[in-house]
Parts: C-alpha cells; sequence; structure tokens
C-alpha cells in the first residue's frame, strides 16, 4: 500500500491505494458484489456556518480500512444506487454540440436492427458481440450494464434513432453490416463507443474506465449517522457558464454505491434541511471502491414554550431561529418543532398570544436536546 500526503494550509489530504475492488450489478436485490479494501480517501472540508452566527467547521474523513480486508477482501453485498438516465444528446455521448435523438427504447432487446429504414433481410445481417469491463485489464462485468445502440448520423428532425437495447453483461445484437454508435451505461458510468459492423461482424470490448463510490457520516466523531434526515449529493467539478456544478446524483442515502467514471467529485452531505451541510472533493479510482465518510458537527434540537421547566408545551406558537448577529437560520410554527442543527450558539424567539418569549441556546455536536423557552420571561 502507497500513501500520499498533502499539506496546504489547514487542509489535508491523504489518499490511500490497495486491492482492486470490482463494482459489479447483480439481480439478487441487494444489486451489487464489491470487494472490500479498495480506494480510501481522506478530505478535509467546512461544514457551512449559519451568517453571523458561530457554528463550529465539520470535517470529511475515511475510516481505516480494517487489516483483514486488506489482507484478504472478500465480496460484501451492498445496495447499488439507482441507474443513471439515459443519454439524451449527442454532447453527452461525445462532448460535441448536441443533437438531439429518440429516447425511447423497446422493451424487449430487438434480435435484428437494421442499419437503415429499408425492409430487414435477416441473410445480411451479422453479429455484434458486447462486453464491458472497468478497467482494461479488469474482469468482464456480468451484470448491470445497459447497452443502447444507436444510428450512426441524425434523421430530418436531428435526431439519432435508438435501434436496440439490452441490460445485464456481455451480450449481442443482430445488426446490417455498418457504423452504429454504442453506449454502454453502468450506473452513473458511461461511454460510447462507434463501431463499425463488416459482414462478418465484430467483437468489441468496452472499458468504461470508472470506479464505486460508498459514503457515509458520523457525528461528534465518531457517532454513525443513520438517520432518514442523511443525503448525499454529488456533483461534477467544473462550473458552467452560469457558474453552477451539473448533478450526477441527488438525494443519496448512506452506504449506497455509486457506479461513476473516473474522476474528482464534489460531495455534498445534508443532515436535516437547514444548516447542517458538509462538502468534500472525493476521487474515484478505475476499479476500486472509495469509502468516503464525512465528519458533521451538528445535533436535533426540539424547541418548547413552556410555563415553568418541564412543563407542558404550548400549543400555536410560531418561531424564529437566529444566529447571534441576527440572522435568520430557520423559522416555523407548532408546539414540538425539531430541526437539524449545526453545532454553535443560537438565539430562538418564540411567539404566542401577541407576546414574544427568547433566549439563547448551544447546540453540541450529536447531542440531541430540547430547548424550553419560559413564559416568565417576555419582550414586549
Amino acid at each position: 500500500m502507497r500513501e500520499h500526503v498533502l499539506q496546504a494550509g489547514p487542509r489535508r489530504l491523504s489518499v490511500r491505494s490497495s486491492g482492486l475492488a470490482c463494482v459489479d450489478g447483480t439481480h439478487d436485490g441487494h444489486d451489487g458484489a464489491v470487494a472490500r479494501g479498495g480506494h480510501r480517501h481522506r478530505h478535509g472540508a467546512r461544514q457551512r456556518r449559519a451568517q453571523g452566527g458561530g457554528p463550529a467547521p465539520a470535517q470529511a474523513a475515511i475510516a481505516k480500512t480494517p487489516d483483514a480486508a486488506r489482507t484478504a477482501p472478500q465480496p460484501t453485498r451492498l445496495a447499488l444506487d439507482d441507474t443513471a438516465a439515459a443519454p439524451t444528446t449527442l454532447d453527452d455521448l461525445f462532448s460535441t454540440p448536441a443533437v438531439r435523438f429518440s429516447n425511447e427504447a423497446p422493451t424487449e432487446p430487438l434480435p435484428y436492427a437494421p442499419s437503415g429504414s429499408d425492409a430487414p433481410d435477416e441473410s445480411t445481417h451479422a453479429p455484434l458481440y458486447l462486453s464491458a469491463r472497468l478497467m482494461p485489464d479488469g474482469p468482464k462485468i456480468d451484470s448491470g450494464v445497459i447497452w443502447r445502440v444507436y444510428s450512426d448520423a441524425v434523421d430530418t428532425s436531428g435526431r439519432l434513432e435508438l435501434l436496440a437495447t439490452a441490460t445485464g453483461g456481455a451480450t449481442q445484437f443482430a445488426l446490417d453490416p455498418g457504423t452504429y454508435l454504442v453506449h454502454a451505461a453502468y450506473g452513473h458510468a458511461g461511454t460510447t463507443r462507434r463501431i463499425t459492423i463488416s459482414k462478418m461482424g465484430h467483437a468489441e470490448s468496452v472499458v468504461l474506465n470508472a470506479g464505486g463510490l460508498k459514503l457515509n457520516a458520523v457525528v461528534a466523531k465518531t457517532i454513525p449517522l443513520v438517520s432518514d434526515d442523511l443525503r448525499f449529493d454529488i456533483y461534477e467539478m467544473d462550473f458552467d457558464e452560469r457558474g453552477e456544478r451539473r448533478v450526477v446524483a441527488r438525494d443519496i442515502r448512506p452506504a449506497s454505491i455509486l457506479r461513476l467514471n473516473v474522476g474528482t467529485y464534489h460531495v455534498v452531505s445534508r443532515y436535516g434541511d437547514v444548516n447542517a451541510t458538509v462538502r468534500a472533493d472525493i476521487r474515484v479510482e478505475p476499479g476500486k471502491l472509495t469509502e468516503a465518510t464525512i465528519y458533521h458537527n451538528a445535533a436535533r434540537v426540539t424547541l418548547k414554550l413552556v410555563n415553568e421547566t418541564g412543563g407542558e408545551a404550548l400549543a400555536n406558537t410560531t418561531w424564529s431561529v437566529l444566529t447571534p448577529g441576527g440572522d435568520a437560520v430557520v423559522d416555523g410554527t407548532g408546539a414540538f418543532p425539531s430541526y437539524v442543527l449545526a453545532a454553535g450558539t443560537y438565539t430562538v424567539i418564540a411567539r404566542n398570544m401577541d407576546k414574544i418569549y427568547t433566549r439563547e441556546f448551544e447546540v453540541d455536536s450529536g447531542r440531541d436536546s430540547e430547548v424550553e423557552v419560559k413564559t416568565t420571561v417576555a419582550t414586549n
């Protein structure tokens, strides 16, 4: 195993590379077999601060590889992410000026796909054999690949015709001799080949140049986050002309495995829907599983307006949570509003029966709590 450490001010990036991990799809309900002990990432990141306030910074890191996993990796069944949508433009296929094409695939793979509009002549079609690999010297992927065969030229409407599809591992199409665009999708990874088929047929091994990414999160450095409030968004690194990153995958659950093309991705971890957000840039390597754990500094807070300590919460209360500088963090209504907040100091304002009550409170990372606002302290 080799380790490279780069130091840049307060940020630290540690990359560990070890044995290969095949990220392969199955159809047994778990939809994935992954050998652990692949690629691991440690990366510093900052948790967004509430404006003008003091939510604490957070980090992104990765748990250490168990020794047993390093020395004798074993396949582990893990749930995989949903497959990305089919490409919708030629730009998605080849990064050239966009040309629209039909995305209406046949429900079953076509046994014969003509290259033109003439009636098929089965005596002239030739076989196209296709297989896919994560990397040039990797094993063939035996399931989870979506194959799409398009015409090589656009029609009068400027669209490419989708001629045939197949799902699984290695596959075969019967086509007229000619040139086609073949797209292979594996989760969110994909690649396109322009293939010319002779009368004798053609065999093509498609290298996806892809790997896997598995994301988890902890709070207070050691407590695993298994909450339904935890989600991950994956973005490309580059910005478009509007200054926005392209979304690769959104609302990813923890422990899901995303199959991605090799490259660096911008990962946003969202705990709750207020201000507990951590960002990190994570690299996916070919044929390897990158496991990243995001460190959140946050906790869940339940607000109550009471007449006395431990008393019954008063209904019909409206709430505002502010930073110490007075910037709004979140507003709500109810007797027991509950929010996940980044660690730090806040001011809460409760309004009930034309009276206003206020207090300051602290959020400690990993310590869920109730914050009681007493009606004995009112602000006129």
